[in-house]
């Protein structure tokens, strides 16, 4: 491929994600989230799933259900860099206890249901040869706040509905028809890349 067609590619790519970002910066800030996982043009935090449980392998279930996603999105907080790799959304970090392990989390956006939940497929690795794989039912609703002056501002909660745990080093598909999610395996630990594909169906639902 020649470096004239290489740029030309690069060039409509930038386009593309250019455009994408103009046309959600024109949707109402909750139906952008729900329509493409992003606040203002620009992708929430993946670790935002690390503090929903993700990184939190000790616990059966969730402690921090609920994320602002707006006030986390360009925040101090969450401030490690972003990166895309084709569908998929990761961050970075050095662990804070130990600086030889990195931690990253990543997550692919599948979509919305027709019930208004949306659905991802979150990874994590705390820096070791595990990387843990994870259904997320999210609700996104809009929500109001007051700040330190009294002044009213707008928040955009994200909530775990359900996790679903897929395995380590976990590989497959992940569809939505209507409110039913099907989930195709077709690799990951134990198994590997030779066990025969399954799927199996469940029900996107708000409690």
């Amino acid at each position: 491929m020649s470096r004239f067609i290489r740029l030309s590619l690069m060039a409509a790519c930038w386009l593309a994600i250019a455009l994408q970002s103009a046309d959600a910066k024109r949707l109402a800030p909750i139906d952008e989230l729900r329509a493409s996982f992003t606040v203002g043009g620009d992708p929430v935090p993946p670790e935002i799933f690390r503090d929903m449980g993700d990184g939190d392998m000790a616990d059966s279930g969730s402690i921090i259900v609920t994320i602002d996603v707006k006030a986390a999105t360009g925040s101090n907080l969450y401030a490690d860099p972003i990166r895309r790799n084709g569908d998929w959304v990761s961050q970075s970090r050095q662990d804070p206890h130990d600086k030889n392990l990195t931690q990253e989390e990543a997550y692919r956006f599948i979509g919305a249901t027709a019930n208004k939940l949306l659905v991802a497929v979150t990874s994590y690795s705390g820096g070791g040869s595990g990387v843990f794989y994870t259904l997320h039912i999210l609700s996104a609703e809009p929500g109001h706040g007051i700040d330190s002056d009294g002044k009213r501002y707008q928040r955009l909660n994200v909530t775990t509905i359900r996790s679903v745990p897929l395995g380590d080093r976990w590989d497959g598909d992940v569809r939505i028809n209507g409110n039913i999610i099907a989930i195709t395996t077709t690799g990951g630990v134990p198994g590997g890349h030779d066990r025969k594909p399954s799927t199996r169906t469940i029900r996107a639902e708000r409690p």
